[in-house]
């Protein structure tokens, strides 16, 4: 799927807001890995979201003339 940049920096960001608030990360990091992200949930969610990882869905409305086909 081809995300805009926008659906991109809003699901980034919600993933990192939910990891800076304690939620598990999904991806085996090793602490190398971790200390070269400086930790930053922010930069965790951005790995979680290039190996597709993310645990949060897009749903885009579908235009007018598909609905009624």
């Amino acid at each position: 799927i081809n995300y805009t940049k926008y659906e991109k920096a809003r699901v980034i960001g919600a993933r990192a807001l939910q990891i800076a608030m304690g939620a598990p990360v999904l991806l085996k990091l090793s602490k190398a890995d971790l200390e070269k992200a400086n930790y930053s949930p922010v930069a965790i969610a951005k790995l979680e979201f290039e190996k597709g990882a993310m645990p949060i869905m897009i749903k885009r409305p579908l235009p007018e003339s598909v609905k009624t086909a």
